[in-house]
């Protein structure tokens, strides 16, 4: 499966973006898809994780009540609905995709897409 992300920009704290993701291949719906992020000078980190069905969803402490992860397995595509953002959120962030349950280690995944940049402006 290739992946490709999208949605990013530039936005005040705050502020809200979604972030998308689009799957080629026939086989989406079997996936258990990730975003990650990772900001200038740091690891790659976990943000949220979603099952196959879309029945499952899983989310670091730092972004729990704030990000929703979902997905269309009908579109193809995996979104990352972000609000109240806050400059710390500011990094390149990543779809991601793996077969069988949900992970939220970025070596459990298969695939990657390009990567997205959201930045917070305080």
């Amino acid at each position: 499966v290739q992946l490709q992300a999208s949605g990013g920009g530039l936005v005040q704290a705050g502020g809200s973006l979604r972030l998308s993701c689009a799957a080629s291949g026939r086989t989406f719906s079997t996936y258990a898809m990730g975003w990650f992020r990772q900001a200038p000078g740091k690891e790659r980190e976990f943000v949220a994780t979603i099952s196959s069905s879309g029945g499952s969803t899983y989310y670091s402490d730092s972004v729990k009540g704030r990000f929703t992860i979902s997905r269309d397995n009908a579109k193809n595509t995996v979104y990352l609905q972000m609000n109240s953002l806050k400059p710390e959120d500011t990094a390149v962030y990543y779809c991601a995709a793996k077969l069988m349950a949900i992970a939220t280690m970025a070596p459990e995944y298969d695939h990657w897409g390009q990567g997205t940049q959201v930045t917070v402006s305080s």
